[in-house]
């Protein structure tokens, strides 16, 4: 499993740091919650902030976009050369589209569901989808508790992609700590994006390979 630390978790004040941890605890991938204070109840990172971490790390960024008319605002994200681009499902009426787009852009174009939202949406996306972002909380701030349920949805999805002989991947998040990512990896999921697991923890570099570990007993 892949372990992608969630800096809307981390010091805003000092991001710099937040990706020294990442990078010295081997995270796989840079999570970036990008709120606009009307899909999402918060405001986070405007483009200029995702264009500047994407200069002091190499760290490949995972840029999950909680907005309204994302098709609005993709270019200026695109424009930090991020390796994932995610849009939510109830955000835009033009999915395929936007998809397009982000792939032109050169990133691998994700769907993010709420948790509300079954995965029966995606029967007909789901060949152009090069991964999809459970919500395993209510989108809009961290710190949340996780929905247990969801990991019932991340099976449901697997089997969809095993079914079609897609190669799909599933990433989740909100919540996820060392109780459970062995869970979501038993589900099927790939990528977990965990931020107060790591932020919050005493040893944020070491939280990470903690996650990896667990994650990885379940996988045995």
């Amino acid at each position: 499993m892949r372990i992608a630390p969630s800096i809307l978790a981390a010091d805003l004040a000092d991001l710099a740091s937040a990706l020294t941890v990442c990078e010295r605890g081997g995270a796989d991938l840079v999570h970036l919650d990008v709120m606009d204070g009307h899909f999402v109840p918060n405001l986070t990172f405007g483009a200029p902030v995702v264009q500047a971490l994407a200069r002091r790390s190499a760290l490949p960024l995972d840029v999950h976009l909680m907005v309204s008319n994302p098709e609005a605002l993709l270019n200026e994200y695109l424009a930090a050369s991020p390796a994932m681009v995610s849009v939510h499902w109830e955000a835009t009426v033009h999915l395929d589209r936007v998809l397009a787009e982000i792939r032109a852009g050169g990133a691998e174009a994700g769907v993010v569901l709420n948790p509300a939202t079954p995965v029966d949406v995606l029967a007909d996306v789901l060949p152009v989808v090069d991964f999809v972002l459970l919500m395993a909380v209510n989108p809009g701030f961290a710190g949340q508790p996780f929905l247990p349920w969801v990991l019932d949805k991340a099976r449901r999805l697997r089997i969809m992609i095993e079914e079609r002989g897609l190669g799909t991947v599933v990433e989740l998040d909100g919540g996820i700590g060392c109780a459970n990512v062995g869970l979501a990896a038993a589900a099927g999921v790939d990528i977990a994006v965990a931020g107060s697991a790591v932020f919050a923890a005493a040893d944020p570099v070491a939280a990470i390979g903690e996650l990896r570990a667990r994650a990885a007993e379940q996988a045995a």
